[in-house]
């Protein structure tokens, strides 16, 4: 397979340990590509829904691919979100080229990128975090039972829907009015003098120009992997946004399936064994 290769590749939302996830369309795309960075900017894995019976092995193929990338000098960015808010614990650890934080600038082509994930922006964070995720929960519900209305429209000659994503783009669109998401970004990007503010978080692959008194930017946000498969992609000095359905010929993306294989203690391992081979260059 010829990777494209890519001065800088973003993706959010993807969580992994999820029903919902599209592993499997997500390590295809991450294979098609060779960045020079990639920055993972919230839920990757989803701490706060991840159970020891569901990490299956389409999701560990995933994170083997991300480490696959580190050891072959691809810089890794995980910025925390706040489904893996957990880990915001360890903000700020550098190992080798990964680096663990709550956000990131970065100077492209001279000018000034902040990277985040977004959740300080949601109301729904902000006052009740618990309701957020109760909704995660129940959003998984939501995935078991539209596969198996799926099944029964596919038994029946219908086309398939997506009851998750009609329920998600809803709900979502109520928090960003309600919170005005996008415009708060964009005038604190403005505020710090940043050219571009990239975010996730609100599952809405987006690009646009927010200007107001005090200046301009530009507000990227590059989706999700349960509904949207979409990712952000630099070169040459602009921003693309990146839709698998594009990449892979308009091929129909099904509801994601579950997978009964347990894929946990396979990844344990196989990180064991990256932090061996990592400490075994430290020491030469």
């Amino acid at each position: 397979m010829t990777k494209r290769k890519i001065k800088v590749a973003v993706i959010s939302d993807t969580h992994l340990g999820t029903y919902g996830c599209h592993a499997k369309e997500l390590n295809t795309y991450l294979k098609g590509i060779e960045p020079e960075i990639l920055v993972i900017n919230g839920d990757f894995l989803d701490i706060w829904n991840l159970s020891k019976y569901y990490f299956p092995k389409s999701h560990v193929k995933v994170l083997q691919t991300v480490l696959k990338m580190m050891t072959k000098g691809t810089q890794i960015y995980y910025i925390t979100g706040n489904h893996d808010e957990l880990l915001r614990r360890y903000s700020g650890l550098t190992l080798g080229n990964f680096v663990l934080d709550d956000k990131l600038v970065l100077e492209l082509d001279g000018k000034k990128h902040w990277f985040f994930h977004g959740d300080v922006f949601d109301i729904t964070m902000k006052h009740s975090k618990w309701l957020a995720k109760l909704g995660g929960s129940g959003y998984d519900m939501l995935i078991l039972f539209n596969r198996l209305v799926n099944h029964i429209l596919e038994k029946l000659g219908k086309s398939k829907i997506s009851l998750s994503k009609k329920v998600k783009d809803s709900v979502k669109l109520a928090v960003k009015h309600i919170s005005n998401f996008e415009q708060t970004a964009a005038d604190i990007a403005i505020a710090n003098a940043y050219d571009c503010v990239i975010l996730g978080h609100i599952h809405e692959p987006v690009m646009k120009t927010f200007v107001n008194k005090n200046g301009m930017v530009h507000y990227l946000n590059s989706g999700d992997w349960i509904e949207n498969l979409t990712s952000l992609e630099y070169n040459n000095g602009s921003w693309q946004l990146v839709y698998y359905k594009e990449l892979n010929n308009d091929v129909e993306v099904p509801v994601a399936e579950t997978e009964d294989a347990n894929g946990i203690k396979e990844f344990e391992m196989m990180h064991l064994t990256y932090l061996a081979k990592l400490a075994g260059q430290t020491e030469q």
